[in-house]
């Protein structure tokens, strides 16, 4: 598939998890040692690379990885909450953008 050049996060500042979703894509970016991008609001990216609805809209925020050979890949379109709590889970986030990087990178 190639080598992972960019994260990219399309958000919406007025979401209430922006802040959680830019402290995964932070981390994520300086793990990989690659460049985050960070989109406000593009929804048209959102709709031609991201996770859309029954009626082809998209909602945000949305993470994606730009690579090498310009491809990009949808991470994480929603981010997820713990069943138990029903609250937004930060480790289940990373872990899911985690196993998502890594078939990215597996993908032939």
């Amino acid at each position: 598939m190639g080598k992972i050049v960019k994260i990219i996060l399309d958000t919406a500042e007025f979401h209430p998890l922006h802040n959680a979703w830019k402290k995964l894509a932070e981390k994520l970016s300086q793990e990989l040692g690659v460049p985050l991008e960070v989109k406000k609001e593009d929804y048209m990216y959102a709709i031609e690379h991201g996770q859309t609805d029954d009626l082809g809209m998209a909602a945000l925020p949305q993470l994606f990885a730009e690579l090498e050979n310009g491809e990009v890949k949808l991470i994480l379109g929603t981010y997820p909450f713990d069943p138990a709590t029903t609250k937004p889970d930060e480790e289940m986030a990373y872990n899911e953008a985690k196993k998502k990087i890594e078939e990215i990178l597996k993908d032939p």
